[in-house]
């Protein structure tokens, strides 16, 4: 089942934290279980921003949890590793914010390598990052889009474009990990929110992995996201890189991918994964169903299905 949405704005920033709540909330019904937000703010070129993860919700919460007390010095330990590792790695810290007891978000200059700062980061046992850049912002958790929303102060987040999923859990755990949308590690400002199924993930995963990525997740929709950045990597423009993706990536799909200037669509060739467009002079908008559009466009709108094998970039 799932839902997906996005909305980009044209040569301006609007309410994206806002508006993409209210488009997500809409899709609730499609997947109670988590809801999460690819967001791109204002670009800062001399600043990164790295979210990222200390434990899952069900290390706390579960069945076998610890006391209060072991979970809270555990989680402390891990963030402290983290500053230390950060702080060996010469990186200037601007900010440091943590949203509940197992998220966080940093602002900070660093002028190395941003592939092996972020592998040191996840070095360290129970730390996963989940999205670094210069202007995306990736929030996943348990939940619908009110709830995570407000968990992580999403309404005030202006920005040009974003992307976000609502998901029925069918074939991993409930968890922040299987959650979407989904960073491709280790590049910057790259996420890619997906409903369907693909058929020949493991194949490509394997080769993928031997070629040196890495995942963090068994879910097929973070292969889409490596793939798409693995070709960008290699010279293919974004359009590019999807209508290849649709001749190499077998099953049935629709996904959209945002890079830091950039929004798309890509449908399979069985077009069996519903989207709605609406498109304006200001902005674009799409959703698994037209109710999430109109979540934001109450008025009277026009909207459409792409076709079949569809690609589609639209540019901030």
């Amino acid at each position: 089942m799932c839902g997906i949405a996005g909305l980009i704005y044209r040569g301006e920033q609007g309410g994206i934290g806002r508006e993409m709540t209210s488009m997500l909330h809409s899709l609730k019904h499609r997947g109670p279980d988590s809801t999460g937000f690819a967001l791109f703010g204002p670009v800062q070129e001399e600043q990164n921003i790295l979210r990222f993860k200390l434990a899952e919700p069900q290390e706390m919460f579960g069945e076998n949890q610890q006391s209060n007390f072991q979970i809270e010095e555990q989680l402390k330990e891990r963030r402290r590793l983290v500053d230390e590792r950060l702080q060996g790695l010469g990186v200037e810290l601007h900010d440091q914010q943590q949203f509940t007891d197992y998220a966080c978000r940093y602002s900070f200059t660093y002028q190395g390598d941003g592939a092996d700062l972020a592998r040191r980061i996840e070095d360290i046992e129970g730390v996963e990052i989940l999205s670094m850049g210069k202007s995306l912002e990736l929030v996943k958790d348990l939940g619908d889009a009110n709830t995570v929303a407000a968990r992580y102060e999403l309404e005030s987040f202006q920005g040009s474009h974003g992307i976000g999923h609502t998901r029925m859990a069918t074939e991993s755990d409930v968890d922040i990990r299987s959650a979407h949308p989904y960073w491709a590690f280790p590049f910057n400002d790259i996420a890619v929110v997906h409903n369907g199924q693909l058929t020949n993930y493991w194949t490509n995963r394997r080769d993928m992995e031997r070629r040196g990525h890495r995942f963090t997740s068994k879910c097929d929709s973070e292969l889409i996201a490596v793939y798409i950045a693995d070709r960008l990597n290699q010279g293919d423009t974004l359009e590019a890189a999807m209508h290849r993706s649709i001749e190499e990536l077998d099953g049935v799909f629709t996904y959209l991918v945002a890079t830091r200037g950039q929004l798309g669509m890509a449908k399979d060739v069985m077009a069996a994964k519903p989207l709605v467009l609406y498109e304006s002079e200001q902005c674009v908008a799409m959703a698994s169903e037209e109710v999430a559009i109109r979540a934001v466009f109450p008025q009277e709108i026009d909207t459409w299905d792409p076709y079949d094998g569809e690609v589609m970039v639209w540019q901030t």
